[in-house]
């Protein structure tokens, strides 16, 4: 079957010679653009008038890589905020930490220094914990029997006199604070020489000092010490200063005294324990049954 088009198509030259004569205007173009540079104006022009085009073709191309790195810069940036969090709490954590050793150090140098300036031989002990019984001002520190510790014996911190060793086991022993309703120790005025006796449980943390003359010349901001007529506590230790006075009595010839303790029990960490003498030690005072102490305490 005949496929070649009708003759009425078959007008001016042929296929191949409309190639042949375009491949020479081709090479031709080619070899002046060469030799003269005539088409550089031309190419000029082109350019600058596809520009806008192939601006237009890149936005897509832009915008993605543009929101590649932004979505790759928030990623870095939450890593290192994470980083960073995680180096604050690390450090704020290092930095609790060495105040606390610092604490604890100033807490023990003071200490050394009350055992330099104690004449008595002494044990330091660690404090462990508070008794759980609500009617007594008590602690238990890691020093017992096997270490010289034996009831009856004087307890001092840092600042003055903390209490009194009340039961003595092998490895750990219990202290009665001051500030105990069954604790009681003999004081002296440092300003004037009276001496009274100073008893625990008066109100919360304080001592009192009972029955005093009114013109005993007692005045707030007094500081006592231990007078050391019990032959336990060594004289001239720290015991409180005189906070308030208060008359009692229907004449207020008498006078009620409420004393600050000195020492700090419930922030210490550790405790000098005083080794005086056996024979200077009292016997320990009997254990009061747990209904009895709720009965007196209330």
């Amino acid at each position: 079957m005949d496929r070649s088009p009708p003759s009425f198509f078959n007008q001016g030259p042929s296929a191949h010679a409309r190639l042949a004569f375009f491949a020479l205007l081709a090479i031709a173009l080619l070899v002046v653009d060469a030799r003269m540079g005539t088409l550089g104006a031309l190419r000029q022009g082109v350019g600058t008038v596809l520009y806008p085009l192939q601006r237009t073709l890149l936005v897509p191309r832009d915008l993605y890589r543009l929101t590649a790195s932004y979505l790759g810069e928030v990623d870095h940036l939450r890593a290192e905020n994470a980083e960073l969090r995680r180096l604050e709490a690390a450090n704020a954590k290092a930095l609790l930490q060495a105040e606390h050793l610092a604490a604890e150090n100033a807490q023990l140098r003071a200490l050394l220094g009350a055992r330099e300036r104690t004449a008595t031989p002494s044990v330091m002990a660690e404090v462990l914990y508070d008794t759980r019984d609500p009617y007594t001002r008590r602690l238990v520190i890691d020093r017992g029997l096997q270490h010289g510790v034996l009831a009856g014996q004087p307890v001092i911190d840092a600042l003055g006199v903390a209490g009194q060793v009340t039961r003595a086991l092998p490895l750990s022993a219990e202290v009665t604070l001051l500030t105990d309703r069954s604790a009681a120790i003999p004081v002296e005025i440092a300003r004037t020489g009276q001496r009274s006796i100073a008893f625990g449980g008066a109100a919360p943390g304080l001592l009192e000092l009972r029955f005093l003359s009114a013109d005993s010349g007692l005045v707030e901001g007094d500081e006592l010490v231990t007078s050391g007529l019990d032959g336990i506590y060594p004289p001239g230790l720290p015991v409180g200063k005189v906070l308030r006075i208060e008359p009692t009595g229907s004449t207020a010839s008498l006078s009620r005294v409420l004393v600050k303790p000195v020492s700090e029990p419930e922030r210490d960490r550790a405790m000098l324990v005083l080794q005086v003498e056996r024979s200077a030690l009292p016997p320990p005072p009997p254990e009061l049954p747990a209904d009895t102490r709720q009965r007196k305490g209330s």
